[in-house]
């Protein structure tokens, strides 16, 4: 089978919880719900199950880290360029160039998963441990208006405290008990399924009405520029061909959706970050895969 379509279950179930949030009357706090348990329970659980019981190289890893996180800080920069190239109406830029760096963790693990089982998972684990203080410093700046708390909501991340706890589970070898560990597998298998249907049901397309050159430009670089960059690095630092697929993969997801909800917290242009999360995700269907064949 092409490596493409190893996606192709994936994006199927975007479609489905796009089509489930269509045709259902389900109401929109099932959906806020769903959305907490995946966030906060089943999410958590896969990434420290993943990051606890994974064998890992931390000499070859840590090159893959510097590829993602100078990755990221490369989508900050270009993300901080549109503000002098575009000139946007207020809160536009601000809202709108985390999506420039910011990823979605569900479309991550699920890649992750087809292209390297539980290796993959916990690669990309690491990766998405590392990226989350790091985006968020970025995208919190953006709307500076709001005060402090920065440093409470990270220690507050459940994927980042899933991670961290994985990670010292597997430096000190800690055995996990059977039983726990099956329940935690069962919880990862329902993770991946349930989060991608959530983030099918959030496509909103219905939000761009100006800023038209800097939506495309804040797309452009996350689903075109940053998988170009992590794919130039990682190959001339020589990572193995996993770590290159992880990072290179990373590198080309669409922006969460947790970032409307920054956008809408501190004041910022909500459905205009919705916009670009949803147009984002529809592009990936076409970008993911000719990033994956390119380093396949």
């Amino acid at each position: 089978m092409s490596l493409a379509f190893l996606l192709l279950p994936d994006f199927t179930l975007i479609l489905l919880g796009l089509v489930l949030f269509r045709v259902t009357r389900w109401e929109p706090a099932f959906w806020a719900g769903l959305e907490k348990l995946v966030y906060y329970v089943l999410f958590p659980s896969l990434l420290f199950y993943a990051t606890a019981r994974a064998p890992l190289d931390f000499s070859s890893t840590g090159r893959m880290l510097q590829v993602a996180l100078l990755t990221c800080l490369s989508g900050v920069a270009l993300g901080w360029l549109a503000k002098p190239l575009f000139r946007p109406g207020p809160m536009l830029f601000e809202s709108g160039v985390q999506t420039a760096f910011r990823f979605n963790s569900y479309i991550a693990l699920a890649v992750a998963s087809r292209l390297g089982g539980d290796t993959g998972t916990a690669l990309m684990a690491l990766i998405i441990g590392f990226s989350v203080p790091l985006c968020n410093v970025a995208a919190v700046h953006a709307l500076v208006h709001r005060k402090g708390g920065l440093l409470r909501e990270l220690m507050k991340n459940p994927l980042l405290l899933a991670t961290v706890l994985g990670l010292a589970i597997n430096f000190t070898g800690i055995p996990i008990p059977e039983f726990i560990g099956a329940t935690l597998s069962r919880i990862g298998n329902a993770a991946i399924a349930i989060g991608l249907i959530t983030v099918g049901a959030g496509l909103r397309l219905s939000g761009l009405h100006q800023a038209k050159g800097m939506a495309t430009y804040f797309i452009a670089i996350k689903l075109v520029a940053l998988p170009a960059i992590a794919w130039f690095l990682g190959s001339r630092l020589g990572l193995p061909q996993l770590q290159l697929q992880i990072v290179v993969m990373f590198s080309a997801l669409p922006t969460a959706s947790s970032a409307y909800v920054l956008a809408a917290r501190m004041g910022g242009n909500g459905p205009f970050v919705a916009f670009l999360i949803s147009a984002g995700t529809l592009l990936s269907v076409l970008t993911l895969p000719l990033w994956l064949g390119v380093i396949g």
